[in-house]
């Protein structure tokens, strides 16, 4: 009989302590909002009656950190703005490839032909979607190509594919490759990306809310800070998009060498001996005898013309002679 009444009693306690917790719970919420809603009111200009605040003869400029913005309060004191912006956290990396890689090579082959060469490397290039960014030749004097190099972009995951195929389009002097894990930059450059839009968005909001002409000048002066190094971030990562897209690979073309007759160089025999001797005496005998020719080859020229003046001239020294020796006998 008595434990009910008991019983009853502990239940209404615990019914009351409740609901005076939830009305104690209410109270401070909403005395929260009111302090809350007071305080913003007095920073974004006072009371209705009250006169707006002079701003600080002392104010400092803002001050810029890369990714947040710090704002001094006493700065934007006159126009009741207070802005001060915490770091990002928890900010999820955007959405990148698994491996960035920048792949890079160098071929240099040799061909009879570099012209017919050359329409084999395009065909390599063609085979693969790719292109031919870079190109320089030299001919000889007759006009044919003899010397070529090219740089062609190939997709990076044919790049190993590629780089086979162009070993064999022609005989191959050296072949090398080269591959820059940049991953982490890719990363790096997109997470600072998102942070620094984030952060002019926060900036031109604070923008839109200033009311005096110091205060927009500051905030200007910041957001172009920071959408300078947005569109230096934004280079960098369109240029690594395009290294880890496509390879490139430098292609160097030669012409080859004529083969020149090799010369055997005679044995020097040794200068003693029967042999030696007589093969010594022989190549006497032919310089003198080679010597002999030369010297009446050189002569017959003049005995034949002396043969020529000779013969007429002989009877007619003989005529000349016996006159005069018969003009003697007479004297």
């Amino acid at each position: 009989m008595t434990r009910t009444p008991r019983r009853t009693r502990l239940t209404g306690l615990l019914i009351t302590l409740t609901v005076l917790g939830v009305a104690l719970a209410g109270c401070s919420s909403g005395a929260d909002t009111a302090s809350t809603d007071a305080a913003g009111t007095s920073s974004s200009g006072g009371s209705a009656d009250g006169p707006e605040p002079a701003p600080a003869a002392d104010a400092p400029q803002a001050e810029v950190a890369d990714g947040d913005l710090a704002l001094d309060s006493r700065a934007l004191s006159s126009s009741g703005l207070a802005f001060q912006a915490n770091g990002l956290q928890g900010t999820a990396p955007e959405k990148v490839s698994p491996k960035s890689v920048i792949s890079t090579g160098n071929v240099a082959l040799r061909s009879p032909d570099v012209a017919d060469a050359r329409f084999d490397v395009q065909k390599v290039v063609d085979r693969y979607a790719g292109e031919v960014t870079e190109e320089q030749t030299d001919t000889d004097k007759e006009g044919e190509v003899k010397h070529a190099r090219l740089v062609v972009r190939i997709p990076t995951a044919d790049f190993r594919a590629a780089i086979g195929d162009l070993e064999q389009a022609a005989d191959l002097i050296s072949s090398d490759t080269n591959t820059d894990d940049v991953t982490t930059q890719v990363i790096d450059i997109a997470v600072r990306l998102r942070v620094q839009r984030r952060s002019i968005l926060r900036v031109e909001t604070l923008l839109d809310r200033a009311q005096n002409i110091r205060d927009i000048i500051a905030i200007e002066a910041q957001l172009s800070r920071r959408q300078a190094v947005l569109n230096s971030l934004e280079r960098r990562q369109s240029y690594l998009a395009d290294q880890t897209k496509m390879s490139t690979v430098t292609v160097s073309l030669e012409r080859t060498p004529e083969k020149k007759p090799v010369v055997k160089e005679k044995k020097k025999d040794d200068a003693t001996g029967f042999v030696a001797g007589l093969k010594s005496g022989w190549s006497g005998l032919s310089h003198v005898a080679v010597g002999a020719a030369t010297v009446a080859g050189a002569a017959l020229p003049f005995l034949v013309l002396l043969l020529v003046l000779l013969v007429p001239g002989l009877p007619l020294g003989r005529r000349l002679l016996r006159r005069r020796t018969t003009s003697a006998l007479e004297a």
